[in-house]
């Protein structure tokens, strides 16, 4: 693990630093390129007055000096064209203002153009370059746990440098044939259930945190494995009120007019050998009207023709908070359940007298939890129960229905 870690962090400072010396040259050749082309503009537009006065001084020094070979000519041509000559050449000279030149800037209104260089510059870039980067010999945090559940992987993790502040934690996986990780949770929890997981496959999991007022990520944390063996739950299939989503874990009351229980595709709800079931969470998403006969919960059998899970061999929630056990309702009643609410289902067995195949007595100490509020009763069944299924019911449409 150190020396694929130091190799790999070798790999990471020689790119990184790679990069950022073609990015500082591509930088530095943009602002040398950007400052000649403002030295060329200075230039041309500085110059081109002077060019213009030039020009003109050197058409009235070639005027004059055409004239003054005319004169010459005048004086020393034949007397018979001499007064016709000295005549034109004065008419001429009349009108030439030999003594006219344009207006030339004085010399401090001329620019004379320099290149201003900070060296500071040097000194700013060597502090920075030299505090650019670390390198940890332990992450801060690190995952600590994972949990089974059905069709998904409850991941915690811990800090493990006091001295870290977290502001935030970042939480990825990857399948383990997958070259790349992928966000999965970004947050300030310390254990986020990761969903829609393949039974019997192994995942890796890795978490950072983020320092309190920093925008950088801590190093990952060793990747770890994990995997479930437990199959995801799953709504069953062909119930006209209901929506499925494309793994069947989401049922949304659609407009249709028929009304009934939707359950569980199988008895998915085991009880296990450690005298606990497993949760099961059912997170509602939207909301429609309620109605006194909606309802949450678990039960023994599929038992066509109902309308609610509101009887016997069967427990409830209610979406207006009243609990149910056996079809009778308890004096109990925990929150409503809307927007957002989270309703879960925790059962302990306790068997009163001997269980055969036959039947026998066998008592479920369930409790039920809604909004940080939670009721516990002991629910009696007449037979052995390995196994359950989960249900539910919504009269009116709107309601969507999230089980893991």
């Amino acid at each position: 693990q150190i020396k694929e870690s130091a190799t790999l962090t070798r790999d990471v400072l020689e790119q990184h630093f790679s990069d950022l010396k073609g990015t500082l040259k591509k930088l530095l050749d943009e602002r040398l390129m950007s400052l000649l082309q403002e030295v060329d503009v200075i230039e041309q537009e500085s110059i081109k007055p002077l060019d213009e006065c030039q020009k003109l001084i050197e058409h009235g020094v070639s005027t004059a000096d055409d004239l003054l070979r005319e004169g010459e000519s005048a004086v020393d041509g034949d007397m018979g064209q001499h007064n016709e000559k000295l005549c034109n050449f004065t008419k001429k000279a009349l009108h030439i203002q030999l003594d006219s030149l344009p207006e030339v800037p004085s010399l401090v209104d001329v620019p004379c153009l320099s290149a201003q260089l900070d060296d500071c510059l040097l000194t700013i870039l060597k502090n920075q370059i030299f505090r650019h980067g670390t390198v940890a010999s332990r992450p801060p945090v690190q995952l600590e746990e994972f949990v089974e559940k059905p069709g998904g992987i409850l991941v915690r993790w811990c800090k493990v440098d006091d001295d870290f502040v977290a502001q935030d934690y970042r939480l990825q996986y990857r399948k383990s044939t997958a070259s790349h990780f992928e966000d999965v949770y970004v947050g300030s929890e310390t254990e986020f259930m990761v969903l829609h997981i393949d039974p019997n496959v192994d995942y890796q999991f890795r978490v950072c945190a983020r320092g309190d007022g920093r925008q950088e990520w801590s190093p990952w944390s060793v990747p770890q494995s994990g995997r479930t063996t437990l199959v995801p739950h799953e709504w069953t299939t062909g119930l006209e009120g209901y929506s499925l989503s494309s793994r069947r874990n989401i049922a949304l009351r659609n407009d249709s007019l028929s009304c009934g229980v939707l359950y569980s595709k199988a008895p998915t709800y085991f009880c296990g050998q450690t005298l606990t079931f497993r949760q099961v969470l059912f997170g509602i998403e939207t909301v429609g009207q309620p109605d006194r006969r909606d309802s949450l919960g678990v039960c023994v059998e599929q038992r066509n023709g109902d309308d609610s899970l509101q009887r016997d061999k069967a427990v409830c929630i209610s979406t207006n908070g009243a609990v149910f056990v056996n079809g009778k309702e308890m004096t109990n009643q925990l929150p409503a359940v809307t927007s957002g609410s989270t309703v879960t289902f925790d059962m302990e067995v306790v068997q009163l007298g001997p269980c055969s195949n036959e039947g026998g007595n066998f008592k479920l100490r369930v409790t039920i939890s809604s909004n940080n509020r939670e009721v516990v009763f002991d629910w009696v069944l007449d037979q052995c129960c390995g196994s359950l299924y989960f249900g539910c019911s919504f009269s009116y449409p709107g309601w969507k229905v999230l089980v893991f």
